[in-house]
């Protein structure tokens, strides 16, 4: 390469043909460079120029041909006083440096593919900076070394690039929390190992399909948090989103602690969004642990209240109403208390059961539950009816209408003597001194959940509360009669 063509960006690397840097034919008047009309000077340091890594090329002697504005920028040294010299040497780097830089840089043209090594730059100001770079030969026409071309960048730099690289390959890969990236029509566009086992799928079957096909619930709420998250950025703190995820064993709800982040393009002079990374861990566990353990804090509170409340009651039968009523705050919609007729029941004791209604809560506005009403009729209860089934057994008894229209759920709820809204029932028996003393009924409408495991338990403690008070009513009403008698 002649040092006739070491004058700046514009210099060429090995590009001269077979009979020389002008064809067979001499010089090339036309200026064309190609087929479009650029010349091939001008494209070049163009190329060059607009490269995000810093780039110089030295020839065989070791001279630099090549030098762009991205090392311009990171050294000072510009173009024109950069090509043209001979090595690195006490402008670029120390002296006391130079040799063995110059010497790993110019090994390039000997060895295959590419050679990466890190040393220390000088800028113009005096400063050192520590770069990373990629050198490889450049080839003449015969396949002989002609030189040698060096990509740099600032180390700290390409070591940011290798870390958001091994981040999201580790995201993707080995992170024990779902990872979704989300574009903007908010469809999954990549999903790691973890997120497709939480939304029930394989990784690849979930790309593309919206959010809706996943999601039995909770898909507005989601959909709504990506909208915002495109539109304003990131919010300040995770959410916790419940949603209903459809799997084939049938739709299991969960609870995604959710963070958020937009995505936007780094080559774009403005911000275009890409779309949105979700990043989100199962919950649901905890979430439903504190929830018991907030559920059972404010049952035990209500017990520690009742219990106060009953003890200023004169009427033990007004205690049992009392009971009643501060069991059904967060618990049920209404309630029916049903006593054995003739009096307590003893195991074992022949005969059909019939049961005579004590009180109950009002049906229409909301007050306090009173004995009275139909107290003392017989509940017309047909056979199998869950309220004589909870005596016959001597324990709770749970039903539910179902998923049925709201006129059958009617119809069935009237048919057992209940107000036409109940959905949901839970029967629990009152016990006393080894004796059967009748049935408190809870009831739900069907903007409720179904009684779980946990109500019967909680029911139950209400019960004995409540077959105390009515046991002492019935003593008290005895000793009452015996008194009178003796009169």
């Amino acid at each position: 390469m002649s040092a006739s063509r070491r004058s700046g960006t514009t210099d060429e690397l090995g590009p001269e043909g077979p009979d020389g840097p002008d064809g067979p034919d001499g010089p090339d008047d036309s200026g064309a460079g190609g087929p479009d009309g650029t010349r091939g000077p001008d494209l070049l340091a163009a190329l060059l120029d607009g490269m995000d890594a810093a780039l110089c090329a030295f020839d065989a002697d070791g001279v630099v041909t090549h030098w762009n504005r991205e090392a311009e920028r990171i050294l000072g040294w510009t173009a024109a006083e950069a090509v043209g010299r001979h090595g690195l040497a006490g402008w670029a780097v120390r002296s006391a440096d130079a040799e063995e830089v110059e010497g790993r840089l110019l090994s390039a043209m000997q060895a295959p593919g590419r050679q990466v090594h890190e040393f220390a730059l000088l800028t113009k100001d005096g400063g050192r900076v520590l770069v990373r770079t990629q050198s490889a030969a450049v080839r003449g026409p015969d396949g002989k070394p002609a030189g040698v071309y060096c990509a740099f960048s600032e180390v700290h730099a390409q070591i940011d690039l290798e870390r958001s690289i091994a981040l999201s390959e580790a995201l993707f890969e080995d992170a024990s929390w779902g990872v979704v990236l989300v574009d903007v029509d908010l469809r999954p566009a990549v999903v790691n190992a973890h997120a497709a086992r939480a939304l029930g799928t394989g990784r690849t079957s979930v790309l593309g399909r919206p959010l809706g096909e996943l999601l039995a619930a909770g898909v507005e709420e989601l959909e709504s948090a990506l909208t915002h998250v495109l539109a304003e950025g990131a919010p300040p703190a995770p959410a916790e989103i419940w949603v209903s995820v459809r799997t084939p064993e049938g739709e299991k709800r969960r609870c995604w602690l959710s963070g958020f982040v937009r995505l936007a393009s780094p080559l774009a002079e403005e911000p275009v969004p890409l779309g949105v990374g979700w990043l989100f861990q199962d919950v649901t566990e905890a979430k439903q642990g504190e929830q018991e353990a907030s559920l059972l804090r404010f049952r035990t509170n209500q017990l520690h209240r009742a219990a106060r409340a009953a003890a200023e009651c004169e009427d033990p039968a007004e205690a049992a109403t009392v009971h009643l009523d501060f069991a059904l705050a967060g618990f049920a919609d209404h309630a029916v208390l049903d006593r054995v007729a003739g009096g307590a029941m003893a195991d074992g004791a022949p005969g059909p059961v019939r049961l005579v209604r004590v009180a109950e809560t009002p049906m229409g506005a909301p007050g306090p539950s009173r004995l009275g009403g139909r107290a003392g009729l017989p509940a017309r209860y047909a056979a199998g009816h869950p309220a004589l089934q909870c005596v016959e057994r001597a324990g709770s008894v749970r039903a539910s209408a179902g998923s049925v229209a709201a006129e059958q759920a009617r119809t069935w709820a009237v048919a057992r003597q209940w107000p036409g809204d109940t959905v949901h029932v839970l029967c629990s028996v009152l016990r006393s001194r080894g004796r059967t003393l009748g049935v408190v009924t809870f009831l739900r409408g069907g903007g409720r959940n179904q009684f779980e495991r946990s109500d019967s338990l909680y029911a139950e403690d209400v019960a004995v509360r409540i077959a105390v008070a009515l046991d002492l009513a019935e003593v008290v009403a005895l000793a009452g009669r015996a008194d009178d008698a003796g009169e």
